[in-house]
């Protein structure tokens, strides 16, 4: 196996039908993936939920077998985040988050978001067309989230080219994802120092002081502060971005969905919840590696070996959901996969949710003629099994 395995490109370019067919042939396959590695990949729903809650899949690199894992090289000072950490690391720097990442703070942020999100389709409306994914459904997770963090105005114009760059990295250019995390390494040390000499009502601040503040061995090193503060901004507006885009094009592609949701406006929460579940903004968990040999649907998976749960999959199983490849709006149980499950179930869930149900609220409110701009079949998603999103999404209002 020297080359992508042709069932992986598949799931770029048509996810969902390559998702059926390996469903179809086995819970479990073993394919090259993206880096030119084996890996495992987990397909059907009651495997993947299981295998995320399964304490035996570790996320912590060190469990993977020399040779086996040719992730992206992130320096310290970025790596010591949740989404490499098993217990008790990750449970420590969880119960730490969770003291900042509050509901209060969460509940504070709604008329924030209405507010941003108002204003970006004022500054909209007058052209009668735009790029939906930059006017409107980058910059409002973006605006949220730096607000969230306590990041100046002036500091936040080069979020979306660092992230871009780290998610769908050119080969041809390896600098550029050098320079991205170098740069993105500097903004945040210079931030937190900031933030330490004038603190503010900020998750940010909040962390810094229980990185300094807290006392004994529970308390955050300075990595696993920098990290965190890291992870919240790189998956804290990145998924949110691609679950409104995402949205917005399942909405357009189902006409009945639309008008069901226009007339009856109190169906966004359950509609949130069928959006992330129809076309999620993560088609894979993050990789894990067994610490012993682990059985997953009947098929043996060595220690040490990569194991990729494929999120997009599971959530479009037929022996889970009826009619699966339908968006139904009104779907009454729906256990998507999408944010996760078990101890790494996604600790900005709420926040993410509240955003987008506020974001769609306004658009279709403000737009009541709001349609593509061109022929889907021209529609481009990133190349990549990192994110399920889209390059653009011109729309004509």
């Amino acid at each position: 196996m020297t080359a992508p395995d042709p069932a992986l490109k598949s799931l770029i370019a048509d996810p969902y039908a390559g998702y059926a067919r390996l469903r179809a042939d086995a819970p479990v396959h073993r394919i090259t993936g993206p880096d030119g590695l084996p890996v495992w990949l987990v397909s059907r729903y009651p495997d993947v939920r299981q295998a995320l809650a399964d304490p035996r899949l570790a996320l912590d690199k060190a469990h993977a077998a020399p040779g086996n894992y040719r992730g992206f090289a992130l320096p310290p000072a970025l790596d010591a985040n949740l989404l490499n950490m098993d217990p008790p690391d990750h449970t420590r720097i969880r119960r730490l988050v969770v003291q900042a990442f509050t509901t209060r703070r969460i509940a504070a942020l709604r008329a924030p978001i209405e507010k941003v999100a108002e204003q970006l389709l004022d500054a909209m409306a007058p052209a009668g067309r735009a790029d939906l994914l930059t006017a409107y459904a980058t910059p409002l997770p973006i605006t949220v989230i730096c607000d969230l963090l306590g990041v100046p105005q002036g500091g936040r114009h080069d979020f979306r080219a660092w992230t871009d760059t780290l998610i769908t990295p050119d080969p041809n250019r390896p600098e550029a994802a050098r320079a991205a995390v170098k740069a993105m390494l500097g903004f945040f040390t210079g931030l937190i120092e900031h933030k330490r000499t004038e603190p503010g009502d900020d998750l940010l601040s909040d962390l810094i002081a229980v990185r300094d503040e807290q006392e004994g061995g529970d308390r955050l090193a300075e990595d696993e502060l920098t990290s965190l503060a890291f992870l919240i901004l790189f998956a804290g507006y990145e998924n949110t971005v691609h679950l409104i885009a995402n949205a917005v094009l399942a909405l357009l592609g189902h006409p009945d969905q639309l008008t069901a949701l226009r007339a009856e406006p109190e169906l966004i929460d359950g509609a949130v919840e069928e959006f992330a579940r129809f076309d999620g903004p993560a088609p894979l968990a993050i990789r894990r590696f067994p610490r012993e040999d682990v059985t997953i649907g009947g098929v043996t998976v060595p220690a040490g070996e990569t194991v990729l749960l494929a999120l997009g999959s599971a959530n479009r199983d037929p022996e889970r959901f009826t009619d699966p490849d339908r968006l139904d709006l009104r779907r009454r149980e729906n256990g998507h996969l999408a944010l996760g499950h078990g101890i790494h179930y996604c600790l900005g869930a709420p926040l993410a949710r509240m955003e987008t149900a506020i974001a769609l609220t306004a658009l279709l409110r403000r737009f009541p003629r709001l349609a593509l701009d061109v022929p889907v079949e021209q529609l481009r998603h990133r190349p990549t099994l990192r994110a399920r999103g889209l390059l653009e999404l011109p729309v004509r209002y």
